[in-house]
This record gives C-alpha cells, sequence and structure tokens, in this order.
C-alpha cells in the first residue's frame, strides 16, 4: 500500500486513476478544484487545490510516497508543478501525458501529421514541452505515460500492450480506454519499469 496524491483527481483520465488506487487498497490524497466532485471511495481523501500555487499544493503533497499529475498542459506550469513536488520531499512523480509527442515513424511526431485535428495542438504541443522538462529534471523519479491516439471512456479489460516512444496502432488503429490506461499508470507506481522515461500503452 502506497500514500498518494492524486492531482486531478476529478478529470477523465484521474478519476479512473482514483478508482484504480482505491481498488487496489491505496491511501489517496484526491487533489480538485472542486473537492465536491471527487468521488467517495474506500481509501480517499478529498481536498480542494490549486495546481498553480505552488506552496499550498506543496503542502498537499507532503508526506505522500508518490504524486500522480492528471490535469491539462496547456492550463499548468510544469515548473510549479515540479517545484511543488520538489518542496514537498516527494521523489516519485507520474504524469498522465498526451499522444501528441509520440513517433509515428523515424523523427515524425504524431502531431506534425496532416490529419491531426487542429483543435488538439495547443494542449499536444504543452504536453510536448512538458516532457521535454521532465527529460532534464535529475533528482525526481518522473514517469510520463502516454496513451494511444484515442483515448477516452471504456472497459477495463485489462488487455494491452506498453510501448515507449512509438505510437502503438493495431488493425481498428490507435486507442485505449481511461479505464486500461489507468491499469496502466497504477501498475508503474507499484512495479517501476520505466523511471525518468516516457512509455506509452495501447491496445
Amino acid at each position: 500500500m502506497a500514500h498518494v496524491a492524486l492531482i486531478g483527481a476529478s478529470g477523465d483520465a484521474g478519476s479512473r486513476i482514483l478508482a484504480e488506487l482505491s481498488e487496489r487498497g491505496h491511501q489517496v490524497t484526491a487533489i480538485a478544484r472542486n473537492a465536491d466532485r471527487i468521488a467517495s471511495l474506500p481509501g480517499v481523501t478529498a481536498r480542494q487545490g490549486d495546481a498553480d500555487d505552488q506552496q499550498a499544493l506543496a503542502a498537499l503533497l507532503k508526506g505522500h510516497d508518490a504524486v500522480i499529475s492528471a490535469i491539462p498542459f496547456k492550463t499548468s506550469n510544469v515548473k510549479t508543478l515540479v517545484g511543488a513536488v520538489r518542496d514537498a520531499g516527494v521523489t516519485r512523480y507520474l504524469v498522465v501525458g498526451g499522444a501528441g509527442s509520440l513517433e509515428v515513424a523515424f523523427e515524425e511526431k504524431l502531431i506534425d501529421q496532416p490529419d491531426f485535428p487542429e483543435a488538439y495542438k495547443p494542449e499536444a504541443r504543452a504536453g510536448g514541452e512538458f516532457l521535454d522538462f521532465l527529460r532534464g529534471v535529475e533528482d525526481l523519479d518522473w514517469t510520463f505515460l502516454s496513451p494511444s491516439a484515442e483515448f477516452g471512456p471504456g472497459e477495463r479489460t485489462g488487455k494491452f500492450r506498453l510501448g515507449q516512444d512509438q505510437l502503438l496502432i493495431n488493425d481498428e488503429g490507435s486507442s485505449i480506454s481511461f479505464e486500461d490506461y489507468a491499469i496502466a499508470m497504477v501498475d508503474e507506481l507499484e512495479k517501476p519499469m520505466y523511471m525518468r522515461q516516457r512509455f506509452t500503452v495501447g491496445y
């Protein structure tokens, strides 16, 4: 059992990760701007928190074994988040990443493909910048988990593949459910395989 702080616990990915953590018996401090939106689950303590307030966030993160960040990149600041984790004295930091920075061919990223939706580019670009920043961080045991291209609600099957920097594709395209993504994230928390690395999950 780990004591985990989850930032963005009421969001699409965050709420599934919260459920997975609770189901596996972890103690979770679930943080969101509106604590009323956080699911009431065993082992979960809901807390209101602002990811833009480094000092206040660090106080919420203190005393945990790990921090998981599940908030949008274009509305958050990597320096503030990493700074809060450092200030809290937590060394394990896991991030819900994006797919845009994954490679579809040698030195060709998904975000740069002609059919990549324009509306998603700001978030995808911010996610790539977040990952680039983490790659220069040597004092935290960080992990950045990128989903597949299609990332949405679905089933918890427990049947998926893992990769590193290349987009995972099968005969039906590139996808992963929030529920199976959550399994991969909590697996990495429990048995780290990708310290100071990015990895990806897909069918």
